[in-house]
């Protein structure tokens, strides 16, 4: 065996790997036998098949597949010994000459790999980050709040209708009668509600339910049948309002903070306000944390200015992807994944400079965290702490699941690492001008 390195200027290290029959030789006679044990040949019991007629059959292929790996893994353990710190993985280089594996018994592979470039980042107090965060506007305040007390609200009778009001009607026709059918207009658009407005209880109107009721299950549900019957029903009906209810928001009187708040905390408006303004807050942390943490990382991939050995990586993305995305799509989605790479080597090189780590107890957390998101989401805010911790069992036995949780931890420990080596300047903005940002 014998192996040269050499270092291409265009951030690539190049193997040649020259291997004779010494090297791959014991390789090649196991691998035969195991063919001779398998192979079924007619006139030959399964194990029996000459050796002359297996070498026929197989000695070229094997030589080659033999010789390939012992060159491959003599370059990976060079690798490994010299401790060279790579991009991208070990391929066949385009310098590679053919190879005549009827006749030679020596060949010289030739494979390269990217090198990743060394990561040289000095923070001080000097350089400043801006760390945004989006003021609590009037109107952020009253919605929100008309939003949680909309929890508390009910529907009380009114004479007309004006809006939005919820109706309960008679539908009826020759042969069909439906009693306290239920018509909501807050989920109608403003035209199809003008028909509705001003009429007062004992109106009456002529409607088409397929107008009134848009989807089949609806239709079905009011006129109480099948589905599959609703073709042979005809759609005009006489619609008769028998009730009209609005939704009433509860006044902020001492029996709203008393149901609102049962543990005291909030008494009234004015603690509502401050109590209002801490969720608003919270929520808005995530949308403010995901922003810094780009402009974090802008910051540093500016700072350390990574040059990727570009042409091997486009390379190796259109084999790695076995010729699934062209040359041109590579190209043009190259930039993103550059990107993405420069800034996973930042987050690996601050990973083991300042010793970051991810413990069981942390995934654990944060995936307890995602789920009661996602119970939140599905209309449960609150949900036992045992169904969490299942819920997130499972969630960390998936593997790609389990990747994404530990991922973003990863980043967060990184930024907040890098937090405290350098200067962040609070600044609140505008919802507007926040927004602005991202755009810029």
């Amino acid at each position: 065996m014998n192996l040269i390195t050499e270092t291409l200027d265009n951030q690539v290290l190049l193997f040649k790997a020259t291997v004779g029959e010494s090297d791959y030789n014991e390789a090649v006679g196991k691998a035969l036998r195991d063919y001779r044990r398998k192979a079924n040949v007619p006139g030959f019991r399964p194990g029996m098949v000459p050796m002359g007629i297996i070498n026929k059959m197989y000695r070229k292929g094997v030589v080659a597949e033999e010789a390939y790996r012992t060159a491959s893994r003599a370059c990976l353990d060079e690798l490994n010994a010299s401790k060279t710190a790579t991009i991208g993985e070990l391929m066949p280089s385009e310098q590679q000459k053919e190879l005549d594996f009827d006749n030679a018994a020596e060949f010289e592979f030739v494979f390269e790999i990217g090198i990743a470039p060394e990561i040289r980042i000095d923070l001080t107090k000097k350089d400043k980050i801006i760390r945004y965060g989006i003021k609590v506007a009037p109107e952020m305040l009253a919605g929100y709040k008309e939003n949680f007390m909309k929890r508390f609200g009910k529907l009380e009778e009114v004479d007309v209708v004006k809006s939005e009001e919820a109706l309960t009607v008679i539908l009826d026709r020759e042969d069909m009668r439906i009693e306290d059918a239920y018509v909501g207009l807050i989920s109608m658009t403003e035209e199809e509600r003008k028909p509705f407005i001003g009429k007062k209880v004992g109106a009456k109107m002529e409607i088409n339910v397929n107008d009134l009721y848009k989807s089949p299950s609806q239709r079905a549900s009011i006129l109480q049948v099948k589905e599959e019957e609703l073709g042979g029903i005809s759609p005009d009906f006489t619609l008769e309002i028998t009730q009209i209810r609005e939704f009433v928001l509860p006044k902020p009187d001492d029996e709203f903070f008393k149901t609102a708040f049962p543990e005291g905390d909030v008494k009234d408006e004015a603690e509502m306000d401050k109590w209002a303004e801490g969720k608003i807050a919270a929520d808005l942390v995530r949308e403010t944390e995901f922003k810094f943490v780009i402009d974090v990382r802008d910051f540093l991939k500016k700072k350390a200015a990574i040059t990727l050995p570009d042409a091997f990586l486009k390379n190796w993305l259109y084999h790695m992807n076995e010729g699934k995305f062209t040359t041109e799509q590579i190209e043009a989605e190259y930039p993103a994944f550059a990107d993405m790479m420069a800034w996973d080597l930042i987050q690996k090189h601050y990973g083991e400079t300042m010793g970051v780590q991810i413990t069981p107890e942390e995934a654990m957390s944060e995936a307890k965290a995602l789920a009661a998101m996602q119970f939140a989401y599905y209309g449960m805010p609150s949900v036992s702490d045992d169904m969490l911790e299942n819920y997130a069992k499972q969630m960390l036995s998936n593997r790609e699941e389990a990747k994404k949780i530990h991922d973003k931890l990863f980043e967060r420990k990184v930024v907040d690492a890098v937090s405290g080596l350098v200067t962040i300047n609070e600044k609140k903005v505008s919802a507007d001008e926040f927004n602005k940002l991202f755009e810029a």
